[in-house]
C-alpha cells in the first residue's frame, strides 16, 4: 500500500517538473546515482563544487523560479544603495544609467549569462529610480530651526501616552505670530491634555513649540529625521498652551472624511478595550487590536524587548495570520457540523474569502501601519492563492509582496520593520520547504496514526510545541541580525520565552480578540476581552521573569561590512534551493571575523553639543552631565555594550567639571574636554587632545594640535563619534552625515547653530 501511494505521489509531482529541468530532479537528491570517487579525502568536495556541478545547480535554480525570487532582492539593493549615497544623484545621471543598462540588456539578450547579469543590473537600476521618485514625491517641508508660534490645524490622530499626556498629529492650516513662510504640512505635538470628546477631523489651535525632527544619537543609528521626512512630519514639539477646539472653514474632501470616520472608530474601539480590561493589560490589548502603542508603560516595553516578545505589540504577520487562521478554523469547523453542506460546497475557499475580508477590516482598524500593510499584502496573496487552487506558502508569494512594497515605498528597505518582517517570513517559508523536501526524500507519508484518544492528543501537543519551537528558532535567528544592527541588543532567552508565551497569544489572546470583534455589535464582547486581558497579564508576567533572568542585552555596534556579509548569507540561505546554499558559509565566517575586528567608538558627542560620552573600556561610560538625556544614554550604552554610567564627580574616573569646563582622561592617556564657550576652553588647551565646544559661534582657541568639534559642526553634520589611535590622538572622527545634504537633511542648513550664530538663550534674548 505504501509503495503504491509513493508511486502515485511521484506521478503527480512529475506533472510539475519544468521541461528544461534535469531528469529526476524532483524525485532524487542531488547526489543520487553518481559514482563515489576514491581518489582522496578532498575529491568529493572538489567535485561537489566543480564547474559541472555548479552548472547543474544553477539549472535547477532557474527551473525552480529562483531568478524571480531574486527580483525584490535586487530592487531593494538598488533602493538601499540610493539612500546610502553621500550625494543626491541627478535625474539626468540616473536616466542616462538606466538607458545605458537597458540598451546593454537588449543587445546582450542572445547570450544567456550576459543577459542574466545585465537583467539583474537593470532591476538594480530600477530600484535606484524608484527610490529617487519616492523622495521627489515626498518632498516634505521641515522646519529648520526651533520656533514658537500659534498654530491652527486639523487633528489627524490622537494618542494617549503612558505618562498621562496626549500626542496629536495635526495637519497645519495656518500659523500666526510669527507666520511661517514655509510651514510643514503636518506636525506631531504632545500636550498635557486634550479637550473632551476631541475627535480626528476637528480643528485645534494653540501656542506650540516646533522643533526639527531629531537626527541619529550617533553615526549609523536610527535616523528619526529620515523617517519623518517620508511620513511627511515636518516638525515635532509640544503645546505651551492649549490645544483648544476651533471651527475650521471649508468642507473636508471625501477621502479626509473617510479617514476621520476611521480614526474616530479606532479611538472608540480603544476606549472600549481600556474600559473592559484596564491597566497595562488593556494598553497591550489596544496595541494588538487598534495599533495604539503609546499608552504602554515603558517598563513593560522593556520587559518585552529583553525577553524577545516585543513582536506581539506590532501588527505584523503573526497577528494577521492568527486572525485568518481563527476565522478559517471557525467556519470550517462549523461547516463540518453539516456534512451534506460541506460535501457540496468548497468550504475552504469560502473560509479563505471570509478570512481575507476579516484581515482587511483588521488592517484598517489597526491603523494600516506599514508593517501591517506588508503583512496584509503577503497574507492576501496567500489567501488568494487558496481561492485559485494555488500553493499558498511559497517564496514566490513572499517575493510578490516584497516587490509591491518596494515599488510603493522603497525607503522601507533600510528600516528595521521591513527587514525583520521579510527576514522572518522568508526564513520560515524556506524552512518549511526544506522540511517538506526532507520528508519527501525519506518517503514519509501522512499515514493515519494508531492509538487511543490520549495518544492522539499527546501527539498533536508534541507537534504543536515542536512547530512553535522551530518557528521561534528560525524567525528569531533570522531577525536577530537586524535587531543587533538597528538596536544593538540581543535576546538570548527569546526561544524559551516564546515557547512559554506564544501559546497564550496564539490560542487564547488573538482568538478572543477576533471573537470580541465579532460579538461587539451585539454588546457581547466583554467576556472575550476579559479572557484576552487575562492571557495578556500572563504574557507580561512571563516577559518580566525572562527579562530579569536574561544574561545579555546590549551587544555593541555591528560593523556595516559584517552586516552586509550576514545579510548576503541570509539571502543565499533562503533563496537558494540547491547546493548553492553552501556559498553562505564563507560569508557567515567573514561576518563573524569582521565583527571580532570591530572598533567601538571611544567618544560620542550628541548633536546639540551638550552631552559627551567617554568609553572607559571596562563596561562603563562616563558623561559630562549629571542629568543626561535618557533616550540618548540608552542608545549610547547599547552601542558601546556598557552597563554603568559614570556621572561627573570631583576626582576619580569620569569627568571633572568646574566653571563651564569638563575634563576626563581616556585609557590611552588622551584628555577629552567639553567647554561651554571659547573662554572656558582655554584652560584645557595645554592638555586636551579633543575639545568639544558647546558654542556654535566659537572658533578653536587651542590651535591645530587640538582636534575640535563645535556645535556648528554638529548642527550641520549630526552626532559625532571619535576613535583614538594607539598614541591617544583622535585618529578617526565621523559624523552622522556629510554635506552636501540629502533632501531629508536639507533643513539643517537653516538652524542658528548651523549658521554659526549663538542661540537666543546664549544671547540673553
Amino acid at each position: 500500500m505504501g509503495g503504491e501511494r509513493a508511486a502515485i505521489a511521484e506521478g503527480e509531482r512529475a506533472q510539475f517538473i519544468p521541461a528544461d529541468a534535469t531528469p529526476g530532479d524532483a524525485a532524487l537528491p542531488e547526489s543520487a546515482g553518481r559514482p563515489v570517487s576514491k581518489r582522496g579525502p578532498f575529491a568529493g568536495p572538489v567535485r561537489y563544487f566543480s564547474r559541472a556541478a555548479l552548472s547543474r545547480a544553477l539549472a535547477r535554480e532557474v527551473a525552480r523560479g529562483t531568478p524571480f525570487v531574486c527580483l525584490p532582492v535586487l530592487l531593494g539593493t538598488g533602493a538601499a544603495f540610493y539612500f546610502s549615497l553621500a550625494r543626491e544623484p541627478g535625474w539626468v545621471t540616473l536616466g542616462f544609467c538606466l538607458a545605458l543598462v537597458s540598451a546593454a540588456a537588449w543587445l546582450g539578450r542572445s547570450r544567456p549569462v550576459l543577459s542574466f547579469l545585465l537583467g539583474g543590473l537593470l532591476v538594480f537600476s530600477l530600484g535606484l529610480v524608484a527610490a529617487k521618485l519616492e523622495t521627489a514625491r515626498a518632498s516634505a517641508t521641515v522646519v529648520g530651526s526651533d520656533v514658537t508660534t500659534r498654530i491652527t490645524g486639523r487633528l489627524v490622530r490622537l494618542e494617549h501616552m503612558a505618562s498621562g499626556r496626549v500626542r496629536l498629529t495635526i495637519a497645519l492650516v495656518s500659523t500666526q505670530r510669527p507666520r511661517l513662510n514655509y510651514p510643514p504640512a503636518r506636525v506631531r505635538l504632545t500636550a498635557r491634555a486634550a479637550p473632551e470628546n476631541l475627535r480626528p477631523g476637528d480643528g485645534v489651535a494653540g501656542l506650540a513649540r516646533l522643533m526639527s525632527p531629531p537626527g541619529p544619537v550617533r553615526p549609523g543609528a536610527y535616523d528619526f529625521s529620515f523617517v519623518s521626512y517620508f511620513d511627511r512630519i515636518g516638525a515635532v514639539g509640544f503645546f505651551l498652551s492649549g490645544p483648544q477646539r476651533v471651527e475650521l472653514e471649508g468642507r473636508q474632501p471625501l477621502l479626509a472624511r473617510a479617514a476621520r470616520w476611521l480614526e474616530t472608530a479606532r479611538g472608540a474601539l480603544a476606549a472600549r478595550i481600556r474600559t473592559a480590561i484596564g491597566g497595562p493589560e488593556g494598553e497591550v490589548a489596544v496595541a494588538m487590536i487598534a495599533g495604539f502603542r503609546a499608552g504602554i508603560p515603558e517598563e513593560i516595553n522593556e520587559w518585552l524587548r529583553r525577553a524577545g516578545l516585543a513582536h506581539i505589540l506590532a501588527i505584523s504577520g503573526l497577528h494577521m495570520a492568527l486572525v485568518a487562521v481563527t476565522v478559517m478554523a471557525m467556519l470550517r469547523a462549523g461547516a463540518a457540523l453539516f456534512p451534506a453542506f460541506a460535501s457540496r460546497v468548497p468550504v475552504k475557499k469560502y473560509a479563505a474569502a471570509a478570512a481575507l475580508v476579516m484581515c482587511t477590516l483588521y488592517l484598517f482598524i489597526s491603523g494600516a501601519a506599514v508593517a501591517a500593510q506588508r503583512s496584509y499584502i503577503m497574507l492576501a496573496i496567500m489567501l488568494a492563492a487558496l481561492l485559485f487552487d494555488r500553493a499558498a506558502i511559497t517564496m514566490r508569494n513572499v517575493a510578490i509582496a516584497a516587490l509591491l512594497i518596494l515599488l510603493v515605498s522603497p525607503h522601507e528597505v533600510v528600516g528595521p520593520s521591513f527587514q525583520m518582517s521579510f527576514a522572518a517570513t522568508a526564513a520560515l517559508v524556506a524552512g518549511y520547504a526544506a522540511w517538506t523536501e526532507w520528508r519527501r526524500q525519506r518517503r514519509f507519508h501522512d499515514n493515519p496514526p494508531l492509538g487511543g484518544v490520549l495518544q492522539s492528543i499527546a501527539r498533536y501537543a508534541f507537534v504543536f510545541i515542536a512547530g512553535l519551537a522551530a518557528t521561534s528558532l528560525i524567525a528569531g535567528t533570522a531577525t536577530a541580525l537586524y535587531g543587533i544592527w538597528h538596536f544593538q541588543r540581543a535576546t538570548p532567552l527569546a526561544l524559551p520565552a516564546n515557547l512559554a508565551a506564544m501559546p497564550l497569544v496564539s490560542l487564547v489572546a488573538m482568538p478572543a480578540a477576533v471573537m470580541a470583534m465579532l460579538a461587539m455589535p451585539f454588546g457581547l464582547d466583554g467576556i472575550f476581552l476579559k479572557v484576552m486581558g487575562q492571557a495578556i497579564g500572563a504574557v507580561i508576567a512571563i516577559a518580566e521573569w525572562f527579562s530579569r533572568h536574561s544574561p545579555l542585552d546590549a551587544v555593541g555596534v555591528l560593523p556595516l561590512s559584517a552586516f552586509i556579509a550576514f545579510t548576503a548569507a541570509l539571502i543565499i540561505l533562503v533563496v537558494a534551493t540547491t547546493r548553492l546554499r553552501l556559498l553562505a558559509v564563507p560569508l557567515i565566517i567573514l561576518g563573524f571575523a569582521l565583527t571580532m575586528m570591530r572598533q567601538l567608538p571611544d567618544v560620542l558627542v550628541a548633536e546639540d553639543g551638550r552631552l559627551v560620552g567617554l568609553n572607559l573600556g571596562d563596561g562603563r561610560l562616563a558623561v559630562n552631565r549629571a542629568r543626561p538625556s535618557g533616550f540618548t544614554m540608552e542608545g549610547w550604552t547599547r552601542a558601546l555594550a556598557t552597563e554603568e554610567v559614570v556621572k561627573p564627580a570631583a576626582g576619580g574616573a569620569g569627568f571633572s567639571c568646574a566653571e563651564g569646563l569638563c575634563i576626563a582622561r581616556h585609557r590611552t592617556g588622551a584628555v577629552v574636554a567639553h567647554a561651554r564657550d571659547a573662554d572656558s576652553a582655554r584652560d584645557a588647551c595645554g592638555v586636551a587632545m579633543l575639545l568639544v565646544l558647546e558654542d556654535a559661534a566659537a572658533e578653536n582657541p587651542c590651535g591645530p594640535d587640538v582636534a575640535t568639534i563645535t556645535r556648528r559642526d554638529l548642527a550641520r553634520r549630526g552626532a559625532a563619534a571619535v576613535i583614538f589611535d594607539a598614541e591617544g590622538r583622535p585618529g578617526r572622527v565621523s559624523f552622522s552625515f556629510e554635506e552636501p545634504w540629502r533632501p531629508w537633511h536639507a533643513h539643517r542648513a537653516w538652524s542658528r547653530a548651523a549658521r554659526g550664530l549663538p542661540s537666543r538663550r546664549e544671547r540673553g534674548d
